[in-house]
């Protein structure tokens, strides 16, 4: 793969980063999650909204990074790049591998929007793994 093509899809992967933050800032709007937090104790639910609103900066700060230096993670352009490349790769490997070992089927299964959505996040987040880390550790010509 050349490196114009591994940095359209980092900029792609950059692109769902962005998506993803900003989602997740509306995310207890969008699960209707209100009433559940409202019902957990004060600390959990700072610690929760906290939480969510770190992922969304990181996210972003992923995201906007990638898109400004695309071509030269792509293109192993320094070392910065390369530990760059496979610190967030390594990020979306592990929450890949959490879709399907930490959260429980019962969320999902037997519920096709809900499937679909399960689907769509592993593939989502293992393709992003994958880009960052053959940006990392793939060679391009």
């Amino acid at each position: 793969m050349n490196i114009t093509s591994v940095s359209i899809l980092l900029q792609t992967a950059a692109a769902l980063q962005l998506a993803v933050a900003l989602l997740n800032i509306f995310l207890v709007p969008l699960l209707k999650w209100k009433e559940d937090l409202a019902r957990a104790p004060l600390l959990l639910r700072e610690v929760f909204q906290v939480h969510a609103w770190f992922i969304s900066v990181t996210l972003a700060i992923f995201g906007l990074i990638t898109w400004r230096f695309a071509g030269e993670l792509a293109a192993h352009a320094n070392a910065i790049a390369v530990w760059l490349a496979a610190g967030i790769g390594i990020f979306w490997g592990i929450r890949t591998v959490l879709q399907v070992t930490y959260y429980s089927t019962s969320h999902w299964r037997g519920q096709f929007g809900r499937t679909m959505i399960h689907i769509f996040l592993l593939f989502g987040y293992g393709g992003m793994a994958a880009i960052y880390l053959w940006a990392a550790f793939g060679t391009s010509s």
